[in-house]
Formats: C-alpha cells, structure tokens, sequence
C-alpha cells in the first residue's frame, strides 16, 4: 500500500467492554480480531478504549462520563470512526453519535462492510444486501437523511446505502424481493443435492475460521487453482471441485465463507442458501489455524455456526493447517483434539494421510444392511437403487430380500424394512 492510500485511510477507535464474569483476556483478543477486521474493511486504529462494567447502559453502552472521555479521545486523534465490540441497539447508536459527533458503529457493521467489498456473484450481492437491508433497517427512525449524506467508509459501503431514506414500505419489498430471488437458489441447491445422493456421489465440505487457510487446502488437494488471499472473508461463494481419493474412490470437495466470533445473525440467515452446501456435505473438513494462538477458540465459534445451521450432527475431520508457521503450537493443539490431523497446507505437510482419513470415514460412515422389501412397494425399491448401492438381491415369501451399502442418513429411513432373518416381511 503506498503512503498516499494509507494516509486517506478512515482512523478508528476501538471500543470494547468487560461484563462481570468475562475474561480480560478474551476481550483483548476479540479486540485484536476487530483490529483485523477493521483493517481489512480498509481503515487504521489507532486507539483502543477498554472499560469495566456491570452491565451495558442503555442509553449509550458505556455510560455517560465514559461516553465524554471518549469524545475527548476521539478529538485529540482526529478519529472519523468508532468501533463498538459489541452490537449497539439503534438508540444507543444515535445517542452515541449525538455525543462523539462522529460515526458509531459495531463489529457487526465492520463485518457486513467487509462482505460488502468482497462480494462478486450475483447471489452473494443479493445476500449481502439482503443482510444489510436487515441490519440497517431499525436504525433508520431518527436519522433522516443523514445516512444519504455520509461520505462513506466503513459501515456505509454496500448495495443500497444512498436509497436509506425511502420509507420502510419499499425496503420492506425490496426485501421481500431479494428472499424470493435467494429461496429460488436454495430450490435449485436442493435440486442439485437429491441429484448428488441418487448418484451416491460424496461431498465433503470445507469450514473454519475466516483466514484459517481452506481456500489454500482447497487448491492443494484439487488442484483447482481458487483465488488465495491472506486477508479475512476472502471466499463468500461456494465452489465445488472434485477429488480423487487414494482407494479409487472420488468425493466433491465445496470451500465455503469462512466463520468468526460474534458472526451477524443477519449473515447467517441471508447466507442459508450457501451455508446449505454445508448442510448437505456428508463430511465437515473443519479446517483450524494452528498457529493462531487460539485455535480453541476458534474451533468452539465454528462450532456455534454449525449448531445455528443445523450441521453440528454431520461427522468432522478437524485439519490443524500452517504447521509450517509454528509446528510446535500447531502439534500440541491437534494432540489434544482426538482424531485431529496436523498439515501444512501450503507446503503439502500431513496431505497424504488427511486424503486417506477422508476415504477412512465415508467409508466407515457406509452400513451394508440386508432389508425386506414387499413386492407391492416398488416406490421403496426404487429409493434403495438412487439412494444406495445394492449388492444382491433374491426373493422370499412376497418379498426382495436385498443386501445394499447405505449411508447413515438413508440407513435410517429404511430401517423398518430390516430383515429379522425368520422369513417374511421385517415389519
């Protein structure tokens, strides 16, 4: 970056608050990440504001006399911005303003900002504005045209911000619109997953932390040559490419946007289309930075996104990557997560054995059932032939008495036609 870009960068302050019962330590780590975030939206920090409290104000977070210091801080650095930690309710931002007389916004803004520069399909656009549609929504009632008015930067950037102050009906339908527009992608998803399972063809998909290294593993094991950056929220669009595995077999293999601490409800829900790409993979490759410094934590806030998804149930792989950076770090992290394989994605490090674990668990995730199925349920035949692999096949008493390789999934729906082995019909 040159000397003249950096010298028009936006200058931030960070602001973050310590409850009862948090740990400092962690306040100053999430700090650290909004330091990055702030950074990457495009904008430098140059202070940062810790505070102790009971419990949040609620006319401005912080209280009224911290709010003051605040302001004087902000004017002695000639701040344009400030970051909020936490999300701010509507209220508390416009009061905040009032007093700074500056911009005040929240991590969630940074984020939405973040994804707003780095959107490129029309789906992502579509979901981004979607999202901050949703978030700015609320905060509409007492800004007037203010909002048209800003000279943008961080928080402002992104589809619609000089259309803010149309009345609620139109960005109501606009919304409306966009839904429609992103649940006509979720059918087509849907669509192309039955597709998927009736060919038995695997998916495994690909999670983490922003920045944990997926795109990089993704290019390693495929070869697909995707689109590498060291900077957060890189990847918003899935991409699927397919993957040779050592035993013969081949698995498609999805990358998809990257997860953070605090991550927006309004992203998770926008993003249901893409996050569905996850939902429907048969394996997680849940990728963590080894050489974070906290790589624990970033696997419990992965964790949290695939809960809120509804993925927490699919079987995982944890891939501990950049062994290369600190091997010593990275290796006692795997060591106490079972299972967890150590690699280096840039280097090639630990591929060999990661690419055989994945053949491992699809193959184990398979059961050979043998199943009784009546002669007059040929819908139930047909499912069997899509959804599985059968072996053989003879017939007994009015029924196809059929050995077929399953997986978990379809195992369980057609368990009441397992056979007993007394002959006849299981159920």
């Amino acid at each position: 970056m040159s000397l003249i870009e950096r010298r028009f960068r936006e200058k931030i302050v960070l602001v973050g608050v310590i409850f009862p019962g948090m740990d400092a330590e962690e306040v100053e780590r999430d700090l650290d990440e909004l330091a990055l975030l702030v950074d990457t939206a495009g904008a430098d920090v140059r202070a940062r504001i810790l505070q102790r409290r009971d419990r949040p104000d609620p006319a401005t977070y912080l209280g009224s006399g911290k709010a003051a210091e605040l302001h004087e801080v902000s004017e002695s650095l000639d701040a344009d911005t400030v970051v909020f930690d936490d999300e701010l309710t509507p209220a508390q931002q416009r009061n905040l303003e009032a007093i700074l007389g500056r911009t005040a916004i929240d991590r969630t803004a940074v984020i939405l900002d973040i994804f707003a520069q780095n959107a490129r399909s029309e789906e992502g656009k579509a979901q981004v504005e979607l999202a901050l549609l949703r978030y700015r929504l609320p905060r509409l009632r007492g800004r007037g045209t203010a909002l048209s008015q800003q000279a943008g930067g961080i928080g402002t950037r992104g589809p619609g911000e000089t259309r803010l102050e149309v009345d609620r009906r139109r960005l109501l339908e606009r919304m409306a619109r966009l839904e429609r527009e992103l649940a006509g992608v979720r059918k087509v998803r849907a669509t192309q997953a039955r597709s998927r399972r009736r060919s038995r063809q695997r998916l495994a998909s690909l999670v983490g932390y922003t920045n944990a290294g997926k795109s990089t593993l993704m290019n390693r094991l495929t070869g697909s040559g995707v689109l590498v950056e060291n900077r957060l929220f890189s990847t918003l669009d899935p991409r699927t490419r397919r993957l040779a595995l050592p035993g013969g077999e081949t698995v498609l293999v999805s990358d998809t946007v990257g997860f953070v601490r605090k991550l927006p409800h309004q992203l998770v829900e926008a993003f249901r289309s893409t996050l569905d790409v996850v939902c429907d993979a048969d394996m997680l490759l849940h990728v963590v930075d080894g050489a974070s410094g906290n790589p624990a934590g970033q696997v419990e806030a992965v964790r949290e996104v695939l809960e809120e998804i509804g993925a927490s149930h699919i079987p995982e792989v944890l891939v501990v990557n950049k062994a290369d950076r600190d091997h010593e770090a990275a290796g006692r992290f795997a060591r106490t997560e079972p299972g967890a394989l150590l690699v280096s994605a840039a280097r090639g490090d630990g591929i060999e054995e990661l690419l055989r674990a994945i053949g491992d668990r699809l193959r184990a995730a398979d059961r050979v059932m043998r199943l009784s199925v009546p002669f007059e349920r040929g819908e139930v035949m047909a499912a069997l032939h899509r959804e599985g692999e059968v072996l053989s096949m003879t017939f007994h008493d009015g029924a196809a008495i059929i050995d077929v390789v399953l997986d978990e999934a379809a195992a369980r729906r057609f368990e009441p036609f397992a056979w007993t082995g007394s002959g006849g019909v299981a159920r």
